[in-house]
């Protein structure tokens, strides 16, 4: 099938437990999703289900963001397998006209070093 995301969607989707750890710039951009301090003037709705391609699939058929971020307690260099997890999901992410970075980079740049490299 032809899947495009839609442009924008109003529902962000991350494990919020674990942002104690985040950086103060992924943290500011959470505060500007729930609050409406954001482009869109719109408050976005929290959709989490824990499951990756669940919530991938719900991003790509009602637009969105999906994200989980390193923290720097546990996993500083982001806690998905960019081999497995990450970049298999990103391609289908940007076939589909989206988007996905490690928040450097696009995830389809990173050359991994080694099998179970995260980001």
């Amino acid at each position: 099938p032809n899947i495009k995301i839609p442009p924008r969607g109003n529902v962000y989707s991350c494990n919020e437990a674990n942002s104690e750890g985040w950086s103060e710039d992924v943290l500011s951009y959470l505060h500007a999703l729930k609050s409406g301090e954001n482009e869109t003037e719109k408050k976005y709705a929290l959709r989490y289900v824990g499951s990756m391609v669940g919530d991938i699939h719900r991003t790509l058929m009602y637009g969105g963001i999906f994200f989980y971020p390193g923290d720097s307690k546990l996993y500083p260099q982001g806690h998905l397998q960019l081999l497995y997890k990450s970049a298999p999901l990103s391609y289908v992410i940007e076939q589909a006209g989206g988007s996905s970075t490690n928040g450097k980079i696009s995830l389809m740049d990173v050359r991994p070093n080694r099998v179970h490299e995260r980001s």
